[in-house]
């Protein structure tokens, strides 16, 4: 081959070589597949937080307004002019009625409920207490006086102490439960005016 032919040969290759190197130098640099149309990290496509216009984002559940407590009966007075509430009077699968509520210190000074023990003998130890609770049954014409252990302990709140002024303290007191066709009883301690209750059954 002359050397003319040759030169001509290398010419040729050397174009194509430039030529290819440019197309790729092109694609390389296009803006259809760059690193910088890619979506970056962290980013999300997902709608944001924020409602349409004139709509308002929902906070989540707004919390409910505690339920008023049930009052059966609500007694004042005696010579202490003390507030007894009284809340439930549920009879349960045991045989038993429980009930129960607040009382309230509105003497003005210290309170002690020691006449509240009652005046039975067996019950002389239950001092500060609500031994001395019981329930009339006007339907069957009988009286009930507060259950009691062995050892003459009420099955009922002792306080423990006196009241101060204005102070409140929840109770219980547990009774034998009136036949299921008695549906009210009167409720009745120390000198407190007595109160008729309605009876619920437990579950």
């Amino acid at each position: 081959m002359s050397m003319r032919h040759t030169m001509k040969a290398r010419r040729a290759l050397t174009a194509v070589a430039i030529t290819t190197g440019l197309v790729l130098t092109v694609a390389g640099c296009g803006g259809g597949g760059g690193e910088d149309d890619k979506p970056k990290a962290g980013s999300s496509s997902t709608p944001t937080d924020k409602g349409k216009e004139g709509e308002e984002t929902p906070k989540g559940d707004e919390p409910s307004p505690p339920a008023e407590e049930t009052v059966l009966a609500e007694m004042t007075g005696g010579s202490d002019n003390t507030t007894l509430i009284v809340s439930s009077a549920v009879r349960d699968e045991g045989g038993f009625l429980t009930v129960s509520g607040k009382v309230k210190n509105g003497k003005g000074s210290f309170w002690n409920p020691t006449s509240w023990r009652g005046d039975e003998k067996e019950l002389s130890a239950n001092s500060s207490s609500m031994a001395g609770a019981s329930l009339v049954d006007r339907t069957g014409k009988k009286k009930y006086l507060i259950l009691r252990d062995t050892e003459g302990r009420c099955l009922c709140t002792q306080f423990g102490g006196a009241f101060k002024t204005g102070e409140e303290k929840t109770w219980f007191a547990q009774f034998p439960a009136p036949p299921t066709e008695s549906t009210k009883v009167d409720f009745q301690i120390a000198d407190m005016p007595p109160a008729s209750i309605e009876i619920s059954d437990g579950e």
